[in-house]
């Protein structure tokens, strides 16, 4: 229900607006062979000898418009790589497509429903429509004009164009990786070699309300890069199989809804020039499916079309039953919201087409490294209602998982079924994880602040709970079970009745938080965390490093399984020495944090406030704990047995989460701790968050200043160097800061503020009356801090950061950004 009467009357008069076909609701399963002209979507033929696919299109009307339709594209046939997202079941952005003649021709133009005149004339929407550009995207010869006026074409080349943009995934920067150049995992020049491209005639699917055809799009390049070249038998030549579906435009009935930023929904922009003065043109409406009553009126009713999710059947057990059961959690929110029965997630019926726009799916797909997971959106652009939910997990994550929980707890329990068994916890994980991504086709986006709430949403990124029980870790509690209280109330706002109050009190009962102010590690607000845990981010982190020092503790041979190769163990160890990354961020973002909200004018909530100083230091305080030598100290016993050589043909996935070496297998522990340490430390030194202290400073002199924290950062680390871990850490500390001060992104006062804090410690560390190693690291150091042109050469010189092995399921949060390369609100 609408309760804002201006954007009530702006939704309705889009219903009435937008142009669409007279036709019944998708139904049936059943598929309608090729070879039946006159039944389907509109009449269809094939020459499999000639390749063609001809489409007979209404007679034209007087623009010429034959016929409008959306159109979606997807991956049949994916890549295998991660870092590329070139995935079986990706899709590429829906568009408004209009058939247009022109003359002996006929165009296909891609239309520009976003902006629009919806409650004006027919001249005022012809003028807007006017003003802002379309894309023709494909012209053709009409092979035929029937008695009647209709129209054939031959479809077969428009199906050939690289409409999922491969070639530039394909062609992705190093930049986009946030790696340097000579990395080269992606490719250079791919393109798309026509003469090895083609649409399959055998491949056309007929039904009802919509047109499923493949196409095999191939591209070339002499530079493929590392990735295509891991994984393709020629990595020169690398082809996919390409799935278009066109859809008949929805029937009249859906009613748009306004977004309501204070909720964790998706939308889609509408620029609407027929709005008054009063108004506002730019609105969003909220993404949703067309979910009905059978009684409107009534509390509680069953619905005219339940939302029904597919699982891909190539899902194995136990896995198929971890996910069938975690999407079907959602279940509960939308009969908690009035809705009998309108929910439910099935497997894939056997000989369906998992492309078939009919069908929301739940896709499981395999990887030559683990990645992220993702839900995406087939929608209607004019309205906001969801045509068809696609879901993506990938095959390693669960694998991954395994890794970690085995480093956690040992490798006796697999297979035990206890609560500590790691193939379980996986599960427990996957059932957060199909939940999760359904939700996001279901319209919801991230709500990062719901760890911090008693994992009030599974559209959080839930790390294991991990306990310590007779001073071991403990897993039994690792994740939550069912949906949360935050998503009931989402569901409610999204397809119930929840009328403005409701709102406001689940706004007043819940925080939320997106990826725009969460996602980044250097945002302000302090509860948006990603794989963070607890409602203290400071407590968890303090306690999430006791719980580290126990798992370190108990770290060795126990970790492996009888008879796996020792050199196992640098892999399962890097997830142990890092398990605090997150929580270590989510701390961070208590210095210099502001608490807003996503407020509305007489919500009550409208000011944002500071963390308050106590908090801060106390954040900072414990920060600085996870940097000292005790807490970045390889426990000698490991250095030999982390120190085993590994044989046989390279892994690709092993080589990329091990910490770099002293050479060939030999672990260095100095290393470990640089890793560790320039991750505290570049999470206070992000230039954003020192110009909020040195703003929040100015306000309010008894805040956290910036001054206070370089005082507080290199004091602790100088108080330490009388052996080679100290220095090294401390290094690393002072190199953090001549590179941040030489970012173009920090303030003057910031830069200023870096500069002579490092005149002063090089002064220092020239006066220190020490000897031996100490004493040529400290001369060594203060000279080079010393000299402005050694102080620049020294962050030029030098690696701007040690290799982070990946964390998140591809790699640091800046890897990319999901959101603008794939039709999605995030990834998991």
């Amino acid at each position: 229900m609408i309760k804002s009467p201006m954007l009530r009357l702006v939704a309705l008069c889009l219903v009435f607006a937008s142009p669409a076909l007279p036709v019944s609701a998708q139904d049936g399963l059943q598929q309608v062979p090729a070879s039946q002209r006159e039944v389907g979507l509109f009449p269809v033929s094939t020459d499999p000898t000639e390749g063609k696919i001809m489409l007979t299109l209404p007679r034209p009307d007087a623009d010429g418009v034959a016929l409008r339709l959306l159109y979606s594209t997807a991956l049949r046939t994916g890549l295998g790589s991660a870092p590329l997202t070139l995935d079986r079941g990706r899709t590429g952005s829906t568009q408004a497509i209009a058939f247009r003649q022109i003359g002996g021709k006929i165009a296909v133009e891609f239309e520009n429903p976003r902006f629009r005149a919806s409650r004006g004339d027919t001249a005022q929407q012809r003028a807007v429509a006017s003003d802002f550009g379309t894309s023709l995207v494909w012209l053709t010869d009409i092979a035929e004009t029937l008695e009647d006026g209709r129209v054939v074409i031959d479809i077969a080349p428009f199906l050939v164009r690289d409409a999922l943009g491969i070639a530039g995934s394909l062609n992705q920067s190093q930049a986009s990786f946030g790696l340097e150049a000579e990395t080269a995992i992606a490719g250079k020049d791919f393109k798309l070699d026509e003469k090895l491209s083609l649409a399959d005639p055998s491949s056309v699917r007929i039904f009802p309300d919509n047109l499923e055809i493949d196409a095999i799009q191939t591209f070339v390049s002499k530079t493929p890069g590392a990735e295509v070249s891991n994984i393709v038998p020629d990595p020169n030549t690398v082809t996919f199989r390409v799935h278009h579906s066109f859809i008949r435009m929805p029937e009249p009935g859906f009613v748009p809804l306004p977004f309501d930023p204070r909720m964790g929904g998706i939308s889609t922009q509408i620029v609407d020039y027929s709005a008054s003065l009063a108004e506002p043109v730019v609105y969003d409406l909220a993404n949703r499916f067309r979910l009905e009553k059978v009684d409107p009126d009534a509390e509680r009713s069953r619905v005219k079309k339940p939302i029904v999710f597919y699982l891909d059947r190539n899902t194995p057990e136990p896995i198929r039953s971890a996910v069938l059961e975690g999407a079907g959690w959602w279940s509960d929110a939308f009969d908690a919201a009035g809705f009998i029965d309108a929910y439910r997630v099935e497997m894939l019926p056997e000989g369906a087409d998992p492309l078939d726009v009919r069908y929301n799916m739940i896709n499981w797909v395999d990887r030559a490294t683990r990645g992220w997971a993702y839900g995406q959106q087939i929608v209607d652009p004019r309205t906001g209602e969801i045509i068809k939910g696609m879901v993506v997990l990938g095959s390693l994550r669960a694998r991954q998982d395994i890794q970690i929980f085995q480093g956690l707890v040992g490798a006796s329990q697999l297979g035990s079924g206890s609560p500590n068994d790691p193939v379980e916890v996986a599960l427990d994980r996957l059932r957060q994880l199909g939940a999760h991504e359904v939700g996001h086709t279901l319209g919801f986006s991230h709500n990062f602040a719901a760890s911090t709430q008693e994992r009030a949403s599974v559209m959080d990124y839930p790390p294991p709970r991990i306990g310590l029980v007779d001073g071991r870790p403990d897993l039994s509690d690792a994740y939550a079970k069912g949906i949360g209280a935050w998503d009931i109330a989402t569901v409610r706002w999204l397809y119930g009745d929840a009328d403005t109050d409701e709102i406001a009190q689940t706004v007043r009962r819940y925080r939320y938080v997106k990826d725009d102010n969460a996602r980044a590690s250097d945002t302000a607000y302090p509860w948006g965390g990603l794989w963070d845990d607890g409602t203290d981010p400071v407590d968890e982190l303090n306690r999430l490093m006791e719980v580290r020092k126990a798992a370190i503790e108990g770290f060795g041979l126990n970790a492996l399984s009888a008879g796996e190769p020792v050199s196992n163990l640098r892999r399962r160890f890097v997830p142990i020495w890092l398990l605090h990354r997150y929580q270590l961020v989510a701390a961070a973002k208590q210095v210099g944090g502001l608490e807003f909200e996503y407020a509305l004018n007489g919500g009550g909530r409208e000011e944002a406030q500071p963390v308050s100083p106590e908090r801060q230091r106390a954040a900072l305080d414990a920060i600085l704990m996870t940097i000292t030598p005790d807490a970045m100290r390889v426990p000698d016993r490991l250095l030999p047995l982390l120190s085993a050589a590994q044989n046989g043909n390279r892994d690709r996935q092993y080589d990329v989460e091990i910490f770099a070496t002293a050479g060939g297998p030999v672990f260095d522990p100095l290393v470990a701790a640089d890793v560790t340490t320039q991750a505290s430390v570049q999470s206070l030194l992000f230039p954003h968050r020192l110009a909020r202290l040195v703003i929040q400073h100015e306000v309010n002199p008894a805040a956290l200043g910036l001054e206070e924290t370089l005082n507080v950062l290199v004091e602790g680390v100088l108080a330490s160097t009388d052996d080679a871990l100290g220095r090294r850490i401390a290094y690393r500390t002072l190199l953090s800061m001549v590179q941040t001060a030489t970012r173009p992104d920090a303030s003057p006062e910031v830069a200023a503020a870096l500069d002579q804090k490092l005149i002063e410690v090089g002064e220092t560390l020239a006066k220190r009356r020490v000897s031996g190693a100490e004493r040529a690291w400290a001369q060594s150091l203060s000279r080079q801090l010393l000299d402005p042109e050694q102080r620049v050469q020294l962050a030029k010189s030098q690696p701007r950061s040690v290799r982070v092995p990946p964390g998140s399921p591809i790699g640091e949060d800046n890897w990319m950004d999901l959101s603008t390369l794939l039709n999605v609100d995030g990834a998991n």
